[in-house]
């Protein structure tokens, strides 16, 4: 779900298409998110992503939401033979357009009349991939042991007004946001070469506090990860509440992740030939 302290290859450039497959609590039905993505691998240490965002989350159409510029920077590295420790900074600024609350309209029947009482259903929770405008900034630490990846991640979220959108009264503009998150690397049992497909299994635990009101929240997120040719990967994993007091448009998702990484696609001598 969230991104480790490591980058992509340097003068690289990467594909990535995230859906998720969301649950809305309030009205029994699903919504929908697609988020496309450009990766791009400055150097070793510095990438940068740029996203799109669409899904029919807060209208009954599908509809573009906005996009969002994502950089990290590494600004430590400490490698041994089977374990290295990484540690890097990264920011994330937000536009997006949708409504600051989702409009739920509820049928009553009274006398054999349909009535139609009509809510605004709001959410303290700071999401910036499709749902809020704003910024966030963090530290992650990653370090692997043999097959084990542990990373954790602390981020300040802040929100802002959407476009062409009112300012919602009284829902929270200041949140932290915490993961911890554990792979383990279950196949190949051995190395022989980096054609090999690899099957990692991985669970991440992510929470939200808001700030500037009360309301927190814990969730889980068990998935499996695929790595063909050491290019390109598959993830799905499923996203839950644990527990949690803050107010939110939903509380679960399906995700689906498909990226792709074109080596050396930005170095010069690539582009001599």
């Amino acid at each position: 779900m969230t991104e480790p302290a490591s980058n992509m290859p340097a003068k690289s450039f990467g594909i990535r298409l995230t859906n998720k497959l969301m649950p809305m609590p309030f009205d029994k039905s699903y919504s929908y998110r697609i988020e496309p993505e450009l990766m791009f691998g400055i150097s070793k240490n510095f990438m940068i992503h740029g996203n799109l965002y669409a899904s029919n989350m807060f209208t009954q159409k599908f509809m573009f939401e906005g996009g969002a510029v994502y950089g990290k920077y590494r600004f430590l590295s400490v490698d041994n033979l089977h374990s290295h420790f990484r540690m890097a900074a990264s920011g994330k600024v937000s536009i997006i357009k949708n409504p600051a609350f989702i409009t739920h309209t509820k049928l009553h029947y009274i006398n054999n009349q349909v009535h139609e009482e009509t809510y605004k259903i709001y959410s303290d929770e700071i999401e910036p991939d499709g749902n809020n405008s704003g910024f966030n900034t963090g530290i992650t630490a990653t370090q692997l042991l043999h097959k084990l990846a542990i990373s954790g991640t602390v981020t300040y979220n802040n929100r802002w007004k959407n476009i062409s959108s009112p300012t919602a009264p009284g829902i929270s503009n200041h949140m932290m946001g915490y993961s911890l998150s554990a792979g383990y690397l279950l196949l190949p049992r051995t190395y022989k070469n980096y054609k090999q497909t690899n099957l990692n299994l991985y669970t991440e635990f992510l929470a939200g506090s808001s700030l500037d009101k009360k309301g927190n929240f814990i969730d889980i997120a068990p998935g499996i990860q695929f790595i063909f040719n050491s290019i390109s990967r598959v993830d799905i994993a499923y996203r839950t509440q644990l527990t949690g007091s803050m107010s939110r448009f939903n509380t679960s998702s399906w995700m689906l992740r498909y990226e792709y990484y074109f080596l050396n696609a930005l170095s010069k001598k690539s582009n001599e030939r």
